[in-house]
């Protein structure tokens, strides 16, 4: 086979021979070691059913707010992207496209999907678009290309979903008893619109908690038995940590009869902006308390501006596109909870940015001194091959390699999880590289770091 960009034994690999000699014999230490992926957003069903992925747009273009964005911004209306404008057409818009993904870390990982899953070795273009559609459904079609075939040809060991507080988890627990599949799926405790009580279901959310977690409580109190009732069933059916998707990293700690009086004027309805972003910020401290008596890691992913452009939200919902990194503050942010919880005895605080900014600002020196925190690795916008350079850069020398937390996909697109486990592993391979052709690493250290990042990192921070 020739060398191609998706099968070029050196990309991403240092362009200096001999910083790239070192790097390659890194990566050979870790590129056959499993995935372990312990925040996404595949959904547990496709897997405990085994149902085969529909046809290509559907499972690469229209889900995809990574490729339905650029389309856009090149002048393409979202409606020709939609699954009502027919799978053949979608493909050949993305098509026509897909020079704008060049340089990209989307094109990266398509690129090597389409060569190194599905077998497609062709350029993209307007003329090619009926051939690979044609070309990767018959791969689709393929008993071979099932969700859990592919779950073992992807040597993943652990997949951790991202679910409702209310969800039954039973795919998670018809998985756990298959003794045929041998892999890992495991929930994570999702409670955003549980909280957060701006949005737009959250009255509803909390009536549906108190009615069937509480218990038998009811106000505020019951809330939170509802809560901890909750964490505890998904830790029964093999989970490991808590997400908080939140405007802001803010925490608070209100008196109980403060909490409780915001809790009841919220579902009243007469809760203003400030109220909720008070309530917001005295429920992640009380998370992080539930996380110090359940074990369940907490993870922080917040500064993203929802729903940037209202008309295409009323036309086309959440995830299309349009949500806005914004600059955050963590030091201030964070505190009310360190202060309690920062030297908890397993408490594990994973905290992850939009912001680059604070990488080497806030986020390493609060790992480098907590033993709660760790540093999420480059998430959404920065997990691409640059600005996971630049991540790496901007912590190891104030937080060393031990105080991150592996690296992590969350997507929902699961054929690209090998594609962006693999570049992971790339970049990591050369920025250590690079410390050892410096001489500030001996290459013996290194080989035993890049182990470290690889598999050790994400199983000591989430518990694995």
């Amino acid at each position: 086979m020739s060398k191609t960009l998706a099968t070029h034994p050196d990309r991403l690999l240092p362009a200096d021979p001999g910083t790239r000699s070192i790097a390659r014999a890194l990566l050979e230490r870790v590129q056959d070691l499993p995935i372990i992926s312990p925040h996404g957003h595949v959904d547990a069903a496709v897997i405990e059913q085994n149902t085969p992925f529909p046809d290509p747009a559907a499972l690469l273009v229209t889900p995809d707010h990574y490729v339905t964005r650029l389309i856009h911004a090149s002048g393409v209306p979202l409606d020709k992207l939609q699954p009502k404008a027919g799978a053949r057409n979608i493909w050949r818009t993305f098509c026509q496209a897909w020079p704008l993904f060049d340089g990209t870390a989307s094109g990266y990982w398509l690129r090597t999907q389409f060569e190194s899953v599905f077998g497609w070795q062709g350029e993209l273009s307007a003329d090619t678009a009926d051939a690979s559609f044609d070309a990767i459904s018959a791969k689709l079609a393929e008993p071979g290309f099932r969700p859990r075939e592919l779950f073992k040809d992807f040597n993943i060991e652990v997949l951790a979903t991202t679910d409702d507080p209310l969800d039954s988890l039973d795919s998670h627990r018809a998985l756990a008893a298959d003794a045929s599949f041998h892999g890992r799926v495991l929930p994570t405790f999702r409670p955003d619109a549980y909280i957060n009580i701006a949005h737009p279901s959250w009255r509803a959310n909390v009536e549906r908690l108190l009615a069937e977690a509480s218990d038998g409580g009811s106000g505020y109190r019951g809330y939170l038995t509802a809560l901890e009732n909750r964490r505890r069933y998904f830790v029964d059916h093999g989970a490991v940590s808590a997400d908080h998707g939140v405007r802001t990293p803010a925490t608070l700690k209100l008196d109980p009869s403060d909490a409780e009086a915001l809790f009841d004027k919220a579902v009243s309805g007469q809760a203003n902006a400030q109220d909720r972003d008070a309530f917001e910020a005295h429920m992640m401290y009380q998370m992080a308390r539930m996380s110090v008596e359940d074990g369940l890691v907490m993870t922080i992913h917040p500064g993203s501006y929802r729903n940037h452009h209202q008309p295409t939200f009323e036309a086309f919902g959440a995830d299309t596109g349009h949500d806005i990194p914004f600059a955050v503050n963590y030091t201030e942010a964070v505190r009310p909870l360190l202060q309690d919880f920062g030297t908890a005895k397993d408490f594990h605080l994973v905290l992850f940015t939009l912001d680059e900014t604070v990488f080497s600002r806030e986020l390493a020196p609060l790992a480098g001194f907590y033993p709660s925190v760790y540093i999420g690795a480059p998430w959404w916008f920065l997990d691409a091959p640059d600005a996971m350079l630049r991540f790496r850069s901007a912590v190891t020398e104030t937080a060393g390699f031990s105080r991150s937390s592996g690296f992590i996909d969350d997507t929902r697109a699961f054929c690209s999880i090998p594609a962006r486990h693999d570049a992971s592993r790339r970049i990591e391979a050369s920025f250590l590289a690079r410390l050892v052709a410096e001489h500030r690493l001996s290459e013996d250290r290194a080989h035993e770091l890049i182990v470290d990042v690889v598999d050790s990192s994400p199983r000591r921070v989430f518990k694995l």
